[in-house]
């Protein structure tokens, strides 16, 4: 594949004595959005931990933007311009959105250009200016979940990894969130993200990874993807 940001190949990774992934791999193009599917427990949240820094691999190799980062510290990775928001947006509950937000630019790459970036998220999520004094624990999910994005963008990243965006959200939250990240997708920010609903990760992504059993089951297009057998025997057994 051409103009490769991100590619993962042969990672092993463990929890404690417990191998999770066997030979993992996922390759993501300059500006793509992928999308990482697969039932509950099958290996895909533990793949982007892996990515980012917050876990080592015990064997394989990783590299972002032709260089290799497989068990650099997770601060470092995010300094090079690849950002994860983690799963159940793991916010400050005791800071305001404005400081959350904040903390999002601590990179020194980020720093120069809080201010700007600062007004463009806002400008993605309205809510963020008018919620800006409040603590994040007192925010409905979705809020919540704007300001995990949103603090993501803060360092400027050239990819952004998003662990289930939409999970326990309203439907009209999840349609909003979707728009976003499109139009995240659309300024150029390359996107990786988990999501347990086939059909709305698909319709959002260009391409898709299936795990099944911390092993990649399949890849491909989008489009292919829905019409195949396979995913519907690994999602609906059979």
């Amino acid at each position: 594949m051409a103009g490769l940001i991100l590619e993962a190949r042969g990672l092993d990774v463990l929890l404690g004595d417990y191998q999770v992934l066997w030979d993992a791999r996922l390759a993501v193009a300059e500006g793509e959005m992928v999308a990482l599917l697969g039932p509950n427990g099958a290996g895909k949240s533990t793949l982007l931990n892996t990515v980012s820094g917050l876990l080592r691999p015990r064997a394989g190799a990783i590299s972002f933007r032709g260089e290799p980062i497989a068990g650099l510290p997770a601060h470092r990775i995010v300094a090079r311009g690849l950002a994860h928001v983690l799963e159940r947006r793991r916010l400050f509950p005791y800071l305001t959105v404005e400081q959350n937000l904040r903390l999002g630019a601590y990179p020194a790459a980020a720093r120069a250009g809080r201010e700007a970036q600062l007004a463009r998220v806002k400008a993605l999520f309205p809510v963020l200016e008018a919620r800006g004094s409040q603590l994040a624990r007192t925010l409905s999910g979705g809020e919540q979940q704007m300001v995990a994005l949103a603090r993501g963008l803060m360092a400027q990243p050239r990819l952004l990894m998003i662990d289930e965006p939409f999970l326990g959200l309203a439907p009209r939250v999840v349609a909003e969130l979707a728009e976003a990240i499109r139009r995240i997708n659309g300024e150029g920010v390359t996107i990786v993200f988990i999501e347990q609903n086939v059909e709305l990760a698909l319709s959002l992504a260009t391409r898709g990874y299936v795990l099944e059993s911390g092993r990649v089951a399949l890849d491909g297009r989008s489009a292919d993807l829905l019409r195949s057998p396979e995913v519907r025997r690994i999602f609906l057994g059979g």
